[in-house]
């Protein structure tokens, strides 16, 4: 599958190694085609890997990863362009957190909206799932990495397609449960748990941790 990934942070270009081992073709956008965070990601991650512009990684991938700061990802998307994206999953694994006043954050977006949802709502014509942004980049790719026993991930979203589309990749990285949380207006619980993750990252000394549910 070719793949376009809208950021060069450490979520972009862990997800786009992943997926370029994976057998996919990836393609890593950024404001400027000459990026050098994503030039040496390419050159990294092998033949498969490649980098253009935010609206180049729209156009290659049949399926596209926000993976931009969350402060960013709305001009991402607009730069990405509502015409390259139209009838695309869009999986979104920003967060909307505001560190202005300092840590911990709060979020930008109030307690009746997510950032996917404005994101859904920018680009009405693409299939927005909200995915992977309750865990850090190396669980994302890797949740054997987690100590112990079982843990998930969600799914978001309105097209149902979508979400099984993002479902067999998650699947591919070694997620075993993967919950289906409905249409994207869930994403507003994921995102507002990220309130609690820092928290819980502050009180394990790690990042490499996740929930498991048991009923």
């Amino acid at each position: 599958m070719k793949i376009g990934i809208l950021g060069t942070g450490t979520v972009g270009q862990t997800l786009g190694t992943k997926l370029v081992e994976l057998g996919h073709e990836v393609k890593m956008g950024a404001r400027s085609a000459t990026n050098e965070k994503a030039a040496a990601w390419a050159k990294a991650a092998g033949a498969g890997a490649s980098q253009g512009t935010f609206a180049d990684a729209a156009a290659f991938g049949g399926l596209c990863f926000n993976c931009t700061n969350g402060a960013a990802a709305l001009d991402a998307v607009a730069a990405a362009g509502a015409a390259n994206l139209r009838g695309k999953v869009l999986v979104d694994v920003s967060n909307p957190l505001d560190f202005s006043k300092g840590f911990p954050p709060s979020l930008f977006t109030g307690p009746n909206e997510s950032l996917a949802e404005r994101i859904q709502a920018a680009v009405p014509d693409a299939k927005v799932v909200k995915s992977l942004n309750t865990v850090a980049a190396n669980v994302m790719v890797s949740p054997g990495s987690v100590a112990g026993g079982e843990h998930d991930v969600f799914v978001a979203g309105n097209d149902a397609d979508a979400k099984r589309a993002v479902t067999e990749i998650l699947r591919s990285f070694g997620w075993k449960h993967v919950v289906d949380l409905g249409d994207v207006s869930a994403a507003r619980a994921t995102e507002t748990y990220l309130l609690l993750w820092l928290r819980m990252m502050g009180g394990l000394k790690t990042p490499t941790f996740n929930l498991h549910f048991v009923k």
